[in-house]
């Protein structure tokens, strides 16, 4: 089957259930998934998920049921999502980064019955299972391989393209994360489009192999196990991010492509072992959440033979949904490269004012955008819900941006506070909700400032209570023993008092203005 072919093969199918057959059909003996000694053809896959939706429904889960999983990536995760999605059961991952309490408000939150803990952290789940009222059962990794393997196959209904499969946390603007709903049309019906374009992004041949490096809980990690998935080839499933991995899955495991943040990037061409790696296999390198630095840009050009493809896009909309191809990057630099690309087939994109009203091109205003990405929801939250989707079915992306003349899109400044810090969302109202209580401290806002490695950087400002001395180190451990390490503030500056309007709200833009003065952007 020739390439061009492969990328039509399929389009049409909107389901888990329908691409796994499919594939079982066309390729049976293809690689699926593979992860260390691990390794399943499409047809493996195909029975094997078959046997964990009867599993998972002998355990009187039900169509619209959530189940979680707590771990690291790993092959088992993939296959017990894709197999609880084949019947309509809703796969929940939940970063195994994060603190104690930020898991146990998410597993809360999904009301799931079953918690799957990856290996290394059954204890931690069992504790978290033992006090969360809606568990009925914690499955570790070699319980539930063992349970798969006895599992018998049965029919069941298959789930249609409108229902969940897929519910991603992300950071809370109030402090608490929210669950992104996707349904499988969200995953799934953009490859239409695509399939009729010659984009680099849909372009796929047959000898090609995905690594995902990237944290299955979220969209950069399970999106792309997704994506190979549709495209039926071999997804090759790493536990997490290390430079030596990623080497490993290039040089051994024959990666054609994968996704990567910058910073992880940056760790990569820094790495003792990166020039002596073949990379002739490697055809792209996809990355996201911050733009690349040109010097940067310069040195992975010189090091990989890759092309490199930069993403946009965010949970709510099943992640990318603006791509700039290979030709506009330059190692010497261009105009385009500031932007964030152009929008996919299907994706509309609007810049609006205030009041919702389109401005001129060239003009700033909040990004939307509509396509059969977005999400379904929040969770249990319709009025969140409201407040990011307009009316007419259009995301509020909270990035102010605008288009050029050519339809390329430039994130200027963020209308929301939302720090990107080494890929991971940061909300200040988390951060700050975990530093309030400290003993010393009156007041705290909490701005993204740049960082050269992680292109941005978590800073609180403090205001101290009548009398008490702030010390840095004491607000950083309080917030660590709070919130996940990354979104732990790596400075602290103490203030007298902090900025307001006439209204009482924190002017955030004043306290950031001064460090990122000289930047063409507010954001980095």
């Amino acid at each position: 089957m020739g390439d061009n072919n492969m990328v039509a093969a399929g389009y049409d199918i909107l389901t888990f259930d329908g691409f796994l057959k499919h594939w079982t059909t066309e390729r049976p003996d293809w690689a699926a998934l593979s992860q260390d000694n691990a390794h399943f053809t499409y047809a493996q896959l195909e029975e094997r998920t078959a046997k964990i939706a009867t599993m998972l429904l002998g355990l009187g889960l039900k169509k619209g049921d959530r189940v979680a999983w707590i771990g690291k990536n790993s092959d088992l995760y993939f296959a017990l999502f894709y197999g609880a999605a084949r019947v309509g059961i809703v796969m929940a991952p939940i970063g195994w980064r994060l603190a104690p309490a930020e898991w146990s408000y998410i597993a809360k939150d999904t009301g799931a019955r079953v918690l799957f803990a990856g290996q290394g952290f059954e204890a931690g789940v069992q504790a978290l299972g033992d006090q969360t009222a809606t568990v009925e059962r914690v499955i570790g990794e070699d319980e539930a391989r063992q349970m798969i393997d006895a599992a018998p196959r049965a029919p069941f209904d298959a789930a249609g393209a409108d229902d969940a499969a897929l519910q991603l946390y992300t950071s809370g603007t109030t402090g608490n994360p929210k669950g992104a709903v996707l349904s499988n049309r969200n995953l799934f019906a953009l490859r239409k489009n695509a399939a009729e374009e010659e984009h680099a992004y849909s372009k796929w041949d047959d000898d090609e192999v995905v690594l995902i490096a990237m944290p299955c809980a979220h969209i950069g990690g399970t999106g792309l196990g997704i994506m190979a998935l549709v495209s039926g080839l071999p997804a090759l499933v790493q536990a997490e991010f290390t430079p030596d991995s990623v080497f490993d899955g290039i040089e051994k495991g024959g990666a054609t492509r994968l996704f990567i943040v910058p910073a992880a990037l940056q760790m990569m061409v820094n790495h003792p072992r990166c020039r002596d790696v073949d990379y002739s296999r490697l055809k792209y390198i996809l990355y996201g959440a911050a733009p690349i630095p040109l010097e940067l840009l310069r040195q992975c050009m010189d090091v990989f033979s890759a092309e490199f493809i930069q993403v946009y896009g965010m949970t709510e909309t099943t992640g990318t949904i603006c791509m700039l191809p290979p030709e506009d990057h330059d190692p010497n630099g261009n105009k385009r490269m500031r932007s964030a690309g152009k929008p996919l087939p299907g994706v509309e994109l609007r810049v609006v004012d205030g009041a919702g009203n389109d401005v001129p091109v060239g003009d700033v205003g909040e990004i939307w955008t509509r396509s059969s990405n977005n999400m379904l929801g929040y969770w249990n939250l319709p009025d969140a819900t409201k407040g990011t989707v307009a009316e007419g079915g259009w995301i509020k992306t909270g990035d102010a941006g605008y288009l050029d003349e050519d339809g390329y899109m430039y994130i200027h400044d963020r209308v929301k506070d939302m720090i990107i810090t080494g890929g991971e969302n940061v909300y200040p109202a988390e951060v700050e909700s975990a530093i309030y209580g400290h003993p010393d401290i009156l007041e705290v806002a909490v701005i993204g400032v740049p960082n050269e490695k992680w292109g941005e950087a978590v800073k609180a400002v403090c205001v101290p209570k009548p009398g008490a001395q702030v010390d840095s180190e004491s607000v950083i451990a309080w917030a660590r023993a709070r919130i996940a390490g990354f979104k732990v503030p790596r400075s602290v500056d103490i203030i007298a008092a902090l900025p307001r309007n006439a209204s009482g709200k924190i002017l955030r833009k004043d306290l950031r203005a001064p460090y990122w003065a000289g930047y063409d952007r507010q954001v980095n």
